[in-house]
């Protein structure tokens, strides 16, 4: 079983769905708690409702890593909640050597593109601006890259002739939703 620490900086969806299949039997996972980096960010909202102990991580005075004290603390935190595996929901911030050593092999991300296309931020942007016929999303293993571990899990998202980056990443959200679920229970049953 895996005991899965969530990490997000915004409204959750994708825990919310890990969460959904994890009670339908999916995933052979329990989620032991929820950390976000931003104080009143919807996903610790979900977490509460949800009964999952959910914290706040001041990251200051980085605005793109999570690093030093933040880093001890969630390294703290995650492992005084039995946590053995974490998940990158919607993290915005680069996750550092302390954090990949303490869990080597055991954190997970999702972009929002069919890596190794478009990395970094505004991915669906990238891939409109790029003239791309699709996108998607891919579920991969954390490294010290930025979005350059293997990967996992991918869904393809055609790109409409009208789209603009909401439209697309309103799909794309949608196979989110999809691929995570699938990632985990891959890996919770040992298939890759």
């Amino acid at each position: 079983m895996l005991n899965i620490a969530i990490f997000g900086s915004g409204s959750g969806s994708n825990y919310q769905a890990i969460a959904e299949a994890i009670e339908r039997g999916t995933i052979d996972a329990r989620i032991v708690c929820v950390l976000a980096d931003v104080e009143d960010a919807f996903i610790l909202e979900r977490a509460r409702k949800l009964g999952h102990p959910a914290i706040y991580i001041d990251c200051a005075p980085f605005k793109t890593k999570l690093d030093d004290a933040a880093e001890a603390r969630a390294i703290d935190v995650i492992k005084d909640n039995g946590g053995d595996f974490i998940v990158l929901a919607g993290f915005m911030r680069i996750v550092k050597p302390g954090l990949l050593n303490a869990f080597a092999g055991r954190i997970i991300n999702i972009h929002p593109s069919l890596l190794p296309q478009f990395p970094g931020l505004h991915a669906g942007q990238q891939a409109l601006d790029a003239g791309a016929k699709e996108t998607g999303c891919t579920v991969h293993f954390v490294d010290e890259g930025i979005d350059t571990g293997a990967v996992i899990v991918q869904k393809k998202v055609p790109i409409l002739p009208n789209d603009t980056t909401e439209t697309l990443m309103n799909r794309i959200h949608k196979q989110e939703h999809l691929a995570y679920p699938e990632a985990l229970k891959k890996i919770a049953e040992n298939k890759l």
